[in-house]
């Protein structure tokens, strides 16, 4: 949809709070989003300038535009995270976290049964939760069954069952696990009572259990029944001793969620803890990924939001690191400078930091101490999947870099054995490509590798990885050919975001299975050459290497050049600006200089 097709709908936009939803030609619900105006938030994404290529993408796509109001900002925040979660449109940030989590079910039936499930059902039953992980669920059912004695047996103990004897003591009675309430020796109202005080520790709430077996023991001790009571005396004290590990910072806190998040490209990380009565009771972290270069404040209300849902919370007070769009005025938002709470939120910190270092493991292949068999299982994997006619024992990958659309270099790094090879690893200033040109900077690096290689009668690699796209791979072949290396090696490229693998001239990709050793491997390639070319790119700013290509320009200084990239943030994007804009920047007499550079030298190529 155009700027001026929008203006002929634009008045139809209410200006009151709600939803808008964005659908293509295929009626395919492309993004949700809120707002407190509509029609102000609508029209911002038919602007004449884009903040990102991706908007600039979605906008294009849109064909049919869906809005709905409601009464306030907190209920379009609701409904826009339930749509989301619902639909998972393309354009929106994408919660990848697909697992079904475990309640504790307290069963709608005569003296419930307490037991794990992940299906939750709308049969009247009580679901506690839901909890992180399986295995913790079942070690804490089974620690509240050391002190709270309840039933495990399926039996249907209605109160006529119950006085007409149909059941007898099983051995669960004799090992003090259950108080028989099938024989009429428990109550409905002492076993309600013991539910209460599980309901509790599940919470965290350890003090009125523990009053309550205290009342116990002196009631045990004043009618003479010591061993009773000495029984109970260890339960309280197993107890304290539980509470003492498990709160973290503070008795004194009050019920919180605490949020953290750390960034990296189009992936976003937040790690939640759920506190109730000082002690952490929850702690979940969770990737998101991102669509519109959304910012932190943005990815973290999103997630707030999710994982509150999610897990249920009623905490009244937030903790996060900065301060988020959260419209419930009701809820509390509190960015910690000292104490208690900041202690949680450097908690939560660690927490995210260590899962997605942990992640980034897990998806990286590291063979350094693994033995010879290991390392050639993964190379002849990889060597199956790519149909290469040699085992790649000799692995090379090329990337550019660039900084503000300026200063290109390149680099290479080598693998031997899958595993790196830092002696054979290159780093090429640009030197035949003016401006930023990464096809012809692919051309030049790859050129210059291989005639050096060739000259020297250096070992050829049998495979190599172009990281880019068909374009680049294109631009190294011109390079393999002419140098005559067709047929001597195998050359690939690596698309950026996908993750797949594709050969020269082919329409259709090789996609490697996510979590196969040949992909870690070649992620981990990329990775290092990744790191290699902008640590170079680093070290040459600092020392002063490059020069602004703006600098070139005779009558254009350093100040000039800085206000021109400050402006318009890249130097390609300098060059496509119109003289009047240019103009209104640097004045009329710079402008005409740095608009005759670069249109000039295109009409004379």
């Amino acid at each position: 949809m155009t700027a001026k097709e929008f203006q002929k709908i634009a008045h139809s936009i209410p200006t009151n709070p709600g939803i808008y939803k964005y659908y293509d030609e295929d009626d395919v619900l492309l993004y949700v989003g809120k707002a407190k105006d509509l029609r102000k938030r609508v029209s911002s994404y038919f602007s004449k300038t884009f903040t990102t290529y991706k908007t600039h993408e979605l906008v294009l796509r849109i064909r049919k535009i869906q809005f709905t109001i409601v009464d306030s900002e907190q209920d379009a925040f609701l409904l826009e995270n339930s749509l989301i979660k619902e639909y998972q449109p393309k354009y929106n940030i994408n919660l990848k976290d697909d697992k079904t989590y475990p309640f504790i079910v307290i069963k709608k039936e005569p003296y419930p049964r307490v037991f794990l499930t992940r299906n939750k059902i709308n049969d009247g039953s009580e679901y506690l939760g839901p909890f992180t992980s399986a295995g913790n669920v079942r070690e804490l059912i089974s620690f509240i069954k050391q002190f709270i004695p309840l039933r495990t047996c399926k039996l249907p103990l209605t109160e006529t069952n119950i006085q007409k004897s149909k059941f007898k003591v099983c051995l669960e009675y004799h090992l003090g696990n259950c108080k028989a309430p099938c024989v009429a020796l428990q109550n409905a109202a002492d076993y309600d009572d013991g539910l209460q005080q599980m309901r509790n520790l599940l919470k965290g709430n350890l003090n009125p259990v523990i009053s309550h077996f205290k009342k116990e023991m002196q009631q045990a001790a004043a009618d003479m029944a010591f061993e009773k009571a000495e029984f109970i005396r260890k339960k309280i004290e197993h107890l304290e001793n539980y509470e003492a590990k498990s709160i973290i910072v503070s008795k004194h806190l009050s019920n919180l969620d605490v949020f953290s998040i750390v960034r990296e490209a189009q992936w976003g990380y937040v790690n939640y803890l759920m506190v109730q009565n000082g002690t952490i009771v929850q702690t979940h972290t969770v990737p998101l990924e991102t669509k519109l270069e959304e910012t932190d404040e943005e990815v973290l209300s999103f997630a707030v939001a999710n994982l509150r849902t999610t897990f249920n919370s009623l905490s009244n007070e937030i903790i996060v690191p900065f301060m988020i769009d959260y419209p419930d005025p009701s809820i509390t938002i509190t960015i910690p400078k000292a104490g208690d709470k900041k202690k949680l939120l450097e908690l939560s910190e660690k927490n995210v930091y260590y899962f997605k270092e942990a992640l980034h493991r897990k998806q990286l292949l590291h063979l350094e101490g693994k033995t010879d068999l290991e390392k050639k299982k993964v190379l002849y994997e990889l060597q199956d999947y790519l149909q290469l006619s040699e085992v790649p024992t000799h692995i090379e990958c090329f990337d550019n870099s660039n900084f503000q659309g300026s200063f290109p270099v390149s680099a290479m790094v080598c693998f031997k054995d899958g595993m790196p090879s830092k002696n054979d690893y290159r780093h090429y200033n640009v030197k035949t490509v003016v401006g930023i040109n990464d096809f012809a900077t692919m051309t030049e690096v790859v050129y210059r590798r291989y005639k050096r290689v060739l000259d020297e009668s250096l070992p050829i690699p049998q495979l190599i990885i172009i990281d880019g796209g068909k374009g680049q791979l294109s631009a190294a072949m011109e390079s393999i050919h002419k140098l005559g290396l067709h047929g001597r090696t195998t050359v690939v490229g690596l698309a950026k975001n996908e993750e797949e693998l594709f050969f020269p001239g082919d329409t259709s990709s090789i996609k490697m299975p996510w979590d196969s050793d040949s992909l870690k491997l070649v992620r981990r390639i990329r990775d290092e050459v990744h790191r290699f070319g902008i640590t170079f790119h680093r070290n040459q700013r600092s020392k002063g290497s490059f020069k602004n290509e703006l600098e070139t320009i005779k009558g254009i200084g350093k100040q000039t050049a800085e206000q021109l990239l400050k402006q318009f943030k890249s130097v390609k994007n300098v060059k496509e600006q119109s003289l009047e804009n240019l103009n209104s920047i640097i004045g009329a007499q710079k402008a005409g200089l740095v608009f005759r550079f670069y249109h000039n030298s295109e009409e004379k190529s």
